[in-house]
């Protein structure tokens, strides 16, 4: 579906953006990881290689706009094009303590962060495949993006910023052939993050069950369920689709009875 496709992924070293990765390749297309680290990316990196697929590594700081640029001007020095940009980075993120006792900092952090990172790479990458009349941005956000989701601080307002940013992005340059589209996942248990997490705090099991529960099909979308996506985004099936948030949630319902108030009471001093 991607062959003779090059697809730039940031934050590969991720377990999300690594899955993204292999998908991608292995659906034909030369990826580019980026990472912070180098150690991650190098390492996904040799596993799609014995897997057959095409990859390159760099490091690359998704929030530095020098090096964002510097990597991509290095991209279509080495393979010609950019077809596909997909920023999967993240960071850390206050949650579970309701606004009323949230910092500013706390709240503004995330949507500082994943406003500047997916602004940064999803422009840069704009300017190349206007010129190049051709090209798939994809970004990444969660279930609060489009539900009213308590004790989630600043992730859902940063959220609903990065699906306005790729539908006002679709809006301004899909008359040069490029296509933006936003993922919205609903957190998938397979992933790094919730498996640490569980590791750390057994009670997250009880957490993902109740996340379940408040879904429509009564489980979480798998990694395996985003990179899908990603491949058929990224593809020509996908050739009319732009400026949307496609939900992969499992369809998460607006119920979060398991967030209902007083489910936090003790932390409101």
């Amino acid at each position: 579906m991607l062959q003779n496709k090059n697809a730039i992924l940031y934050g590969a070293g991720g377990s999300l953006g690594g899955a993204v990765a292999k998908a991608l390749a292995a659906s034909g297309a030369k990826v580019f990881l980026t990472g912070r680290s180098i150690t991650s990316v190098q390492k996904l990196a040799d596993e799609i290689r014995a897997s057959g697929g095409s990859a390159d590594v760099a490091q690359v700081d998704a929030q530095d706009e020098k090096a964002i640029n510097n990597h991509i001007h290095y991209v279509v020095q080495q393979a010609g094009t950019l077809d596909i940009s997909f920023n999967a980075t993240g960071d850390k993120v206050v949650q579970n303590i309701p606004l009323v006792s949230m910092t500013a900092g706390d709240f503004m952090d995330p949507i500082k962060f994943m406003l500047q990172t997916q602004f940064l790479t999803t422009t840069a990458a704009a300017k190349v495949m206007i010129k190049q009349g051709s090209g798939v941005i994809l970004t990444l956000t969660a279930t609060p993006g489009g539900i009213g989701y308590p004790y989630t601080g600043g992730f859902a307002p940063a959220c609903c910023g990065v699906e306005a940013l790729a539908s006002n992005l679709a809006g301004e340059i899909g008359a040069y052939g490029v296509r933006v589209v936003n993922m919205r996942s609903g957190g998938s248990p397979d992933s790094r993050i919730f498996k640490e997490a569980i590791d750390k705090y057994p009670e997250m099991k009880t957490v993902l069950g109740n996340m379940e529960a408040d879904t429509m099909l009564k489980k979480l979308p798998l990694m395996a369920d985003i990179a899908n996506l990603a491949v058929f985004l990224s593809s020509s099936m996908a050739g009319k689709i732009t400026g949307v948030t496609v939900d992969v949630t499992s369809g998460t319902t607006a119920g979060l009875n398991y967030r209902a108030p007083g489910a936090f009471k003790n932390l409101i001093q």
